[in-house]
């Protein structure tokens, strides 16, 4: 049995009353435009829903496990937080419900419980919850891990540069000053780059933060969505890695609907709420409108770079077979694999190129502040 989002509208109050109320709420909750909360991070959501589908596993009630796991929760904002959801299901709340009233979980985790529960599969609806977050974690682990070395390497040199430029040339400037001669071109370059920074130094860090600024306000409007996703989908390795990881929560989040007897339909427009990416939002809404005139999920696919080919290809078999959740699986363990190798690789090729920049920028300064002395010493200059 499938959620009929048509059939929903806005009464969120009356949700747990009856049937017809709680179809109501669910369109409520489809208008808002919700995101991972900061307070309860993808490491707790992990623990969480294993733990409780440890539990019900072993034949506890929903209630008890939570009782279980408010008593053996030390920090006091998420003991509050558990205790506030195990009340609402005593209350009468379904654990969807539950936790959606905390405003603290995603639409997606609300709909995936929601599916689960019509189902009678909520256990293994928790256990791939569990595994989601989890592979998300240890994904934004190694990409971390691979990328934090040369990002910290990286904003040294840019660091070592300014200070070059703004306190050390200055030195050898007023030195060169005594000398009354032509400065080599290469030492007078470096020179007109010290005073530009050192003349525009606050005007420069204004710039700066006046882009990241602009970056933060319009980050939410689709336009910047759009343009930001082109440019890094065409930057080499980033872009590549990008996809991997959308399209990695993408067949997670399919294999998951689908395993749970969801129809399409209502799979992709729950997908297409929670993947925060514009190229397959944007995808998703014409495969929406494709589906519903008929056409099959492959076809609509192929119309789409951001799919690759291969990918609508076992999607095409898939459909031929009825085994779209097999194949979702598949292709989100292959990607996973994918993602964790060009991690490495990109961040194994970016910490030899840092370095490689530092020391020609480095020794091109210090190369051109020595020529001129060189040059004394040898009667050149």
């Amino acid at each position: 049995m499938g959620i009929k989002i048509e059939n929903i509208n806005q009464s969120q109050s009356s949700t747990h009353k009856n049937d017809n109320s709680d179809k109501k709420s669910i369109m409520t909750f489809l208008n808002q435009d919700l995101s991972f909360n900061r307070n309860f991070p993808d490491k707790k959501k992990e623990q969480f829903y294993a733990e409780i589908s440890l539990l019900l596993s072993a034949g506890t009630d929903i209630k008890t496990a939570l009782e279980l796991i408010v008593d053996e929760t030390e920090k006091e904002k998420d003991r509050k937080l558990l205790q506030d959801i195990k009340d609402d299901i005593i209350s009468g709340l379904s654990f969807s419900d539950a936790l959606q009233k905390t405003g603290k979980f995603t639409e997606y985790e609300y709909y995936s419980l929601k599916v689960g529960e019509e189902t009678s599969r909520v256990d293994v609806v928790l256990t791939d919850l569990a595994t989601f977050f989890k592979r998300k974690v240890e994904q934004k682990r190694k990409i971390s891990g691979a990328l934090s070395y040369p990002i910290v390497l990286l904003l040294s040199a840019f660091g070592m540069v300014i200070f070059l430029l703004k306190f050390l040339v200055p030195m050898f400037e007023d030195i060169f000053k005594s000398f009354n001669k032509e400065l080599p071109g290469i030492t007078q370059f470096v020179i007109n780059t010290s005073d530009t920074v050192s003349d525009y130094f606050l005007i420069i860090l204004f710039l700066i933060g006046s882009i990241f600024i602009f970056m933060h306000v319009n980050r939410k409007k689709e336009w910047f969505r759009r343009v930001s996703a082109m440019i890094i989908l065409k930057t080499p390795l980033i872009g590549d890695m990008a996809q991997k990881i959308y399209l990695t929560r993408f067949c997670h989040s399919m294999n998951l609907l689908i395993s749970a007897r969801n129809p399409l339909l209502n799979s992709i427009q729950l997908v297409k709420k929670m993947i925060d990416y514009y190229p397959i939002q944007s995808a998703l809404t014409v495969v929406e409108n494709d589906i519903m005139h008929g056409k099959l999920l492959n076809e609509s696919m192929k119309e789409f770079s951001i799919f690759p080919r291969k990918m609508t290809s076992l999607i095409k078999v898939a459909e031929e077979v009825n085994k779209l959740d097999a194949i979702f699986q598949n292709l989100d363990e292959q990607y996973s694999r994918e993602l964790e190798h060009k991690s490495e690789v990109f961040g194994k090729l970016l910490e030899p190129f840092i370095i490689l920049f530092i020391s020609v920028v480095v020794g091109f300064i210090v190369i051109a502040m020595y020529v001129p002395m060189i040059e004394i010493n040898t009667g050149l200059f």
